[in-house]
Order: C-alpha cells, then structure tokens, then sequence
C-alpha cells in the first residue's frame, strides 16, 4: 500500500477531488487545512525564517491510502487537475504504508482502504 500525500492551494481541491473519484479502485482522502511556505518563499525574502512565521501561505494536505497499483493513477489524477506550471501548484509525496486496519471489520492491509 502507498501513502498518497498531497499539498495544494485550497482552490484546487474541488477539481482534484472530481478527478480522483473517477480513478478505479479509489476508495476515499482526508483533507485537513494546513499552512506553509516553500523554497521559492525562501529564495525570494532575505528576512530571517523566524520573522516569517506569520506570512505562512494558506494550502491543504490530501492523505489517500491506496494499493499499490494504483497509487501512479492516483498521481497521475492530482497532477492533471492541479498542474498550471505556476508556482505555488503544490507537491505530491508517495510514502510506503506497512499496514493498516479497519477498525470495524478488523480487516488488515489492502483490505482495510
């Protein structure tokens, strides 16, 4: 199983949620609102890091745990709905998961998404 984490502008996430409910095989995300900067930001103010603290940009983080096979397609949907080549469209990190259990059913691995 792999760990889909994604973070993009808070606009981008209706379109990429429609895109990731016509991958087959996909079975739901959590969304939580998160706030950040990059290295463009970094590159691009000479202040201290401490002084920028308070000038973290607005995003959100997308967690999908898919199988497997179809962690390229899950991928492949959010880079088609959230790529405009401008800075700020976000990243994608792929992360092995080792296990997972749904708690109701007691189901493990694959299973359990």
């Amino acid at each position: 199983m792999k760990m889909i984490l994604t973070y993009l502008p808070p606009y981008r996430l209706d379109r990429v949620t429609r895109a990731l409910e016509h991958v087959e095989g996909f079975t739901g995300m959590t969304v939580t609102p998160a706030r950040g900067f990059g290295r463009e930001k970094l590159e691009d103010d000479a202040r201290d890091v401490r002084d920028q603290l308070d000038d973290f940009t607005p995003t959100v983080r997308v967690e999908a745990v898919v199988s497997d096979d179809r962690a390229e397609a899950v991928v492949q949907a959010v880079l088609a709905a959230a790529h405009t080549g401008a800075r700020g469209d976000g990243k994608i990190f792929v992360l092995p998961v080792e296990d997972g259990v749904r708690i109701k059913t007691k189901a493990r691995g694959p299973r359990a998404v």
